[in-house]
């Protein structure tokens, strides 16, 4: 008797596969096997711990979209639309044409950071200009890491009569932070060559963690409850300024936000009020409660709910001159900026007790790691204040051993 023959199973060609991160959230990624070549793609989506019913429901829907992705894939592969370079003659293209192409494509759709883009064409055309989608590989991506971190110049990108002006960037190399944003755009535009079948594969994402330039943890300048109180007792020679930027820091809307708030975005909810719109720098829409401190700012309300609320703001570099004078008349010695009235209100939300999720919706953040920073200053400032009842008593020993 012939025993029954085995079946094959076949393998799936991705496969969604998860990386844990340091906050206990997970990061869902791709695993994508084609013709013999293995590549990975990250969603950016992620599964968070599950405190709470909402959370349960958010990832529930996270895992919806990324099956979604996937089986998108498998049908992009299946029907040769992944791996399979078609366009004639993609390798001799040069980088810098795909990245204007790319570039004036963003500017049709509206999408913003186009002067960011713009300023890596200038790095990328100073790196290579004859650099072709051909050349594009792992060594291609680790040598222009290399070359940005360690000789590219803020300099280099000028004219010779801007560069010895009183306008030249300091000289130098860049930032940390800025080689990073350079490195997302460029590869943002490498992804959509790898859909427009101009590149086999995006070599930033088959680097290693290691091999990736680090995002610095990002410094958040705030204002300390103390701090907020003594601003808000000390006048400001433009009231409207000081309304704008003391609601901001109830509320923590972005200076963009600020200047588009109309007065049909302030809703009545539930016997308070709540304010609803839609963030300019990330189109996300966030609801927000206002408390009595927020409401408390805002001026008289208009009969035309079109009209903005606060009007004859001046512009944002005025702004910062007033917020500049106004803390020192404070006595704060801080500088302030709009950046500095949201980052004051997430360091509220995490003060006072609010959960990381809560504070996450209310700010607008797309990704809940954005919002831990606030939650690490709250801790330090708890260490700190713990250390300087260490020192009280340090000083009380001191001085009873002296007597």
């Amino acid at each position: 008797m012939t025993s029954p023959k085995k079946k094959t199973k076949l393998k799936e060609p991705v496969r969604v596969r998860t990386k844990k991160l340091a906050d206990g959230s997970e990061s869902f990624y791709l695993d994508i096997y084609v013709n013999g070549k293995r590549s990975y793609e990250f969603l950016k989506l992620y599964l968070l711990p599950e405190v709470s019913a909402k959370v349960k429901e958010q990832n529930r829907a996270t895992r919806a979209a990324v099956e979604a992705i996937k089986s998108q894939r498998i049908i992009d592969i299946t029907n040769g639309k992944a791996g399979i370079r078609r366009n004639a003659g993609w390798q001799k293209l040069l980088l810098t044409d795909w990245l204007d192409k790319f570039k004036a494509a963003q500017e049709r759709k509206g999408i913003r950071n186009i002067a960011l883009l713009g300023s890596v064409i200038k790095v990328v055309t100073l790196y290579g200009k004859k650099t072709r989608m051909g050349d594009i590989d792992k060594k291609w991506a680790l040598g222009f890491i290399d070359w940005l971190q360690n000789s590219y110049n803020r300099q280099n990108k000028v004219s010779e009569g801007i560069r010895n002006s009183a306008y030249a960037p300091k000289e130098g190399r860049i930032s940390q932070g800025t080689a990073v944003s350079y490195i997302s755009q460029l590869s943002i535009a490498l992804n959509a060559a790898v859909r427009a079948e101009v590149l086999g594969e995006n070599p930033f994402m088959l680097l290693s963690a290691a091999e990736r330039v680090k995002k610095p943890e990002s410094q958040r300048q705030f204002l300390t409850i103390e701090e907020l109180k003594k601003i808000t007792a000390t006048d400001c020679y433009n009231p409207v300024v000081k309304q704008a930027y003391l609601f901001s820091c109830y509320c923590g809307l972005r200076m963009s936000d600020i200047y588009a708030l109309k007065w049909k975005d302030v809703q009545m909810n539930d016997g308070g009020y709540l304010l609803s719109v839609v963030m300019k720098k990330t189109s996300t829409p966030v609801y927000i409660p206002l408390s009595n401190n927020a409401l408390a700012w805002l001026p008289e309300r208009n009969e035309d709910e079109n009209s903005p609320i606060f009007s004859g703001l001046p512009s944002l570099m005025t702004i910062n001159k007033i917020l500049k004078v106004w803390a020192k008349s404070a006595g704060i010695d801080k500088h302030l900026t709009f950046h500095t009235s949201r980052h004051t209100f997430g360091t509220l939300m995490m003060t006072v007790g609010a959960d990381l999720y809560t504070t996450c919706k209310l700010m607008g953040h797309s990704d809940v790691r954005t919002t831990q920073i606030y939650a690490k200053i709250v801790d330090s400032k708890k260490i700190e204040a713990v250390n300087l009842v260490d020192k009280m008593f340090e000083k009380r020993n001191e001085k009873e051993e002296n007597d």
